[in-house]
């Protein structure tokens, strides 16, 4: 007989291998991406105390963590519990941090006969891309283990727009949607189209070629740009302005 399948977002669990496990109950399976699974979707003498994390935690006996290569360790920002306004945010509803603080780092990469040291350092807090990097639990506390390449700036104050970017990255301010269609009608919220342009606020210090140089991004601060529709990560600033970061690549043209 053909083993039944579970499948929820990447994670798949086969009834035949939960059934080596004893006494678990339905009630007790909760799953990230959709919260606690009800008794009655499998058989109840294969559940118990199934939990799916997407962290990995590291056991007590071990002290410390330290990253290879051109890998970071940041201890990730707690989520936001309220909203600007003061209203309090159920955890279905909080959004995942990208921001935290730096607390170890690699020894660096290699390009060619170079060797490029990490720049950012220790103490430093960051805001990385949105799915980059492995969450880990150390010391009962969430942290993440990424790439440099993957940290998309600086941030020294608590307002987005404060961010530094770093390497091949552009921060931009966007050109907030059209309010009207060209023949006079108001657009809602839902029908407004996702704008693509906007002014160019940061800009990094450059990528690094295969000589381990670094080359200046050929895009200046106060550009309007167009960019890709779907590249980079949004933010929200604290003045309701919209932001997003993204590589030079993925700018596709200046407007004047």
């Amino acid at each position: 007989m053909a083993a039944t399948q579970l499948t929820v977002s990447p994670v798949t669990v086969s009834t035949r291998s939960l059934a080596s496990l004893e006494g678990l109950r339905a009630s007790s399976a909760k799953f990230s991406s959709f919260g606690t699974l009800k008794p009655g979707t499998l058989k109840q003498s294969h559940f118990r105390s199934l939990v799916v994390r997407a962290a990995s935690v590291v056991a007590p006996k071990y002290t410390s963590i330290k990253p290879l290569g051109d890998r970071v360790l940041v201890k990730i920002k707690e989520a936001e519990e309220k909203t600007m306004g003061g209203i309090l945010l159920p955890s279905t509803a909080q959004s995942k941090p990208q921001g935290g603080e730096v607390v170890a780092v690699g020894e660096g990469r290699t390009i060619g006969k170079n060797k490029i040291d990490i720049t950012v350092p220790t103490g430093a807090q960051i805001i990385y891309s949105k799915y980059a990097g492995t969450e880990v639990e150390f010391n009962d506390v969430k942290h993440l283990i990424l790439k440099e390449d993957d940290i998309v700036g600086l941030l020294e104050t608590d307002d987005i727009k404060d961010l530094k970017p770093l390497n091949d990255r552009v921060f931009i301010k966007v050109t907030e949607a059209e309010e009207k269609t060209a023949g006079g009608l108001l657009l809602t919220e839902t029908t407004k189209e996702k704008p693509s342009i906007g002014t160019v606020i940061a800009v990094g210090p450059g990528s690094i070629d295969e000589e381990g140089k670094v080359q200046p991004l050929p895009i200046s601060t106060g550009s309007t740009v167009l960019y890709s529709k779907y590249a980079g990560n949004d933010f929200k600033g604290k003045d309701g302005s919209n932001y997003i970061a993204l590589r030079a690549s993925d700018v596709m043209a200046i407007l004047s």
